[in-house]
């Protein structure tokens, strides 16, 4: 299935130069630490996070394969029975200015609301530092941090690589294997696997 070729799809590996250009976070080390503004105008950073398991989720309303997650309800229904577990899910927002998925705060809340999302909260990282400190490559690209701090589990949401909502309900779901792994104080199973969707529409 063709698909709209403003979203250059990642689905298997990226080339070398383009892997050299981020410094990706490694499983069972220290999550890279960040401080970032929200979309309610809030500050933000890892460390007061401390004690919580956290899942950065990179998305862009624009892209299909975020749409499939949202329209069909995955995501937001992931982000509430993880909030109902105490676990502070965060979207991360690292489209430039004037790049598909842009959006300003106000604009993301409302996003969310029409969606019926619930993360608890966004961050806006318009110059891609935070995208780029974790090597997040695609939208959705989802990381999971442990209460101390560590990397637990990078990649795709799930094992499916497609665009369609059937395939959903098919799919290994890996983010919430993940989440179970850690609240059970367990090594992920599936540290790392490979993200899918549109590429992350940096800054150049």
């Amino acid at each position: 299935m063709l698909m709209p070729s403003k979203c250059q799809v990642l689905l298997l590996a990226l080339s070398v130069g383009a892997t050299a250009a981020f410094a990706a976070a490694s499983v069972d080390q220290p999550a890279p630490a960040f401080t970032a503004t929200t979309a309610d105008g809030r500050s933000v950073d890892l460390d007061s996070l401390r004690g919580k398991t956290v899942v950065l989720e990179w998305t862009n309303h624009d892209c299909p394969y975020v749409k499939k997650h949202y329209d069909s309800g995955n995501i937001p229904a992931q982000q509430k029975d993880a909030a109902a577990k105490g676990v502070v899910w965060l979207q991360v927002i690292s489209s430039a200015p004037g790049q598909q998925g842009h959006v300003d705060g106000a604009t993301a809340a409302r996003l969310n609301t029409s969606r019926s999302a619930a993360p608890s909260g966004v961050l806006l990282d318009p110059t891609g530092a935070i995208g780029k400190a974790y090597g997040a490559q695609t939208t959705p690209h989802m990381y999971v941090i442990t209460p101390t701090g560590q990397l637990a589990y990078k990649g795709g949401i799930d094992s499916i690589a497609t665009a369609r909502h059937e395939d959903i309900a098919k799919a290994e779901p890996y983010v919430k294997l993940a989440l179970a792994d850690v609240a059970a104080g367990r090594k992920v199973a599936q540290a790392s696997t490979r993200p899918y969707g549109c590429s992350i529409k940096y800054a150049s």
